[in-house]
C-alpha cells in the first residue's frame, strides 16, 4: 500500500487498523508450533478420515513426556 500511493506509514496502519508496531514486526512462529503443525499435518494425510479430536488424541502421547502435567 505504501509503494502505490503517496500515503504515510502511519496514515496507511491508521486506515488499515493495524498498528505500526504490528505492521513492522509481522508475528513468527515458535519452533515447537511449526513441528506440531506438521505432525497434524503428516498424521491427517495417513489418516484421512480422522477428525481433529481423534488426531489430537493420537498426538497427546507424543507430546505429553514432554511437559511435567
Amino acid at each position: 500500500m505504501l509503494e502505490a500511493t503517496a500515503v504515510s506509514e502511519r496514515r496507511a496502519c491508521r486506515l488499515a487498523g493495524l498498528s505500526r508496531d504490528a505492521f513492522r514486526h509481522p508475528p513468527g512462529q515458535a519452533p515447537a508450533t511449526q513441528a506440531l503443525s506438521a505432525r497434524i499435518i503428516e498424521l491427517a494425510q495417513v489418516r484421512r478420515r480422522f477428525g481433529y479430536r481423534r488426531l489430537h488424541d493420537l498426538l497427546r502421547p507424543e507430546y505429553r513426556s514432554g511437559t511435567s502435567a
